[in-house]
């Protein structure tokens, strides 16, 4: 289901995620999710909720990276 806002978003995310990395993950998560709520628009047989998720995450690791000693993500 499409996120309304960040607080609405899941802990994992809310949780490390600064601020603008949130948002961006929001919104590429609610665009996928109309995106690919056709099965057939999928590349692979796993759930819309799955795929979504997949896709968010590819989105913030564009412009975010994850820091292995503190677990929080910070701008690349």
């Amino acid at each position: 289901m499409p996120y309304k806002s960040i607080r609405d978003l899941p802990d994992s995310v809310r949780n490390h995620l600064p601020g603008h990395a949130q948002e961006i993950y929001r919104e590429t998560f609610n665009h996928a999710w109309e995106e690919y709520a056709d099965p057939e628009k999928r590349k692979t047989p796993s759930s819309l909720e799955e795929v979504t998720h997949r896709v968010a995450w590819a989105a913030v690791k564009k412009q975010y990276e994850k820091d292995e000693k503190t677990g929080m993500w910070k701008k690349k």
